[in-house]
């Protein structure tokens, strides 16, 4: 493959519609997908380029919200050297000084998937990923590729989490967390705290964003994401700081 093959223009992509299907977010809403063409590997470059105009990725597949008449879905962003967290962002990195964490590639792991199935059954067993699947984590959170990664949050010897990302061009993009429901550590936030870590080791590596995928403003389970701000929301083609 030639070295011009990953800046190709996102218009000699081929792009296919899934049909309507139940909206997992919003009540009583239909929602359609557009995604980009399976035999497309999503390489870096074209994944660059698809990621400005608000794609995401899931296992080898780029996609995006195309719902016909409603825009509820929101790409987001944070600008990671503009971020400054708010007191309680503050209190939980201080109340986790003890969690350690550890960088290592998209691969799959038994630890990690005990640790995703009992994440799932306790806190999303109404979702559209319930029941866990070896087969289904398989492929939504691994990938053999470079940019692929995971970070692993351990206290002590014990793993407490993971956070699924991919580094890009122009930032870091968060793909999915879980993490343990252990009663003991509920009042630790380790969600929140698998961003804050993911906002710091993106400015580590001098990248300018963290991508925090759809925010639904009438959506409860996305309300955290509006938290960490200043929050730049994709706007057409334009990135836009968030007003409230």
């Amino acid at each position: 493959m030639s070295s011009n093959a990953p800046r190709r223009l996102v218009r000699d992509l081929r792009f296919f519609l899934t049909v309507p299907h139940a909206c997992s977010y919003l009540p009583d809403q239909e929602a359609t997908t557009l995604f980009l063409d399976p035999q497309e590997s999503p390489i870096p470059g074209v994944y660059d380029s698809l990621s400005l105009l608000g794609f995401r990725r899931s296992g080898r597949h780029l996609y995006r919200p195309h719902c016909e008449g409603c825009n509820a879905c929101r790409s987001v962003r944070v600008p990671v050297d503009r971020f400054t967290p708010n007191r309680t962002q503050r209190r939980v990195s201080r109340r986790n000084a003890d969690i350690t964490t550890r960088i290592i590639p998209a691969r799959y792991d038994a630890r990690h998937y005990a640790l995703y199935a009992d994440y799932i059954h306790h806190r999303h067993a109404d979702g559209d990923m319930y029941p866990p699947s070896r087969e289904q984590y398989r492929t939504f959170l691994t990938l053999d590729e470079p940019y692929a990664q995971l970070m692993e949050l351990y206290l002590d010897d014990q793993l407490v989490g993971v956070a699924a990302f991919d580094q890009l061009e122009h930032g870091l993009s968060a793909i999915y967390t879980f993490f343990s429901v252990d009663e003991a550590l509920d009042k630790r936030s380790l969600g929140t705290l698998a961003i804050l870590q993911l906002i710091e080791l993106a400015k580590d590596m001098a990248l300018p964003h963290l991508y925090l995928g759809y925010w639904i403003e009438a959506c409860r389970k996305m309300q955290y994401k509006q938290n960490f701000t200043p929050l730049e929301v994709l706007d057409g083609r334009q990135w836009r700081e968030l007003i409230r």
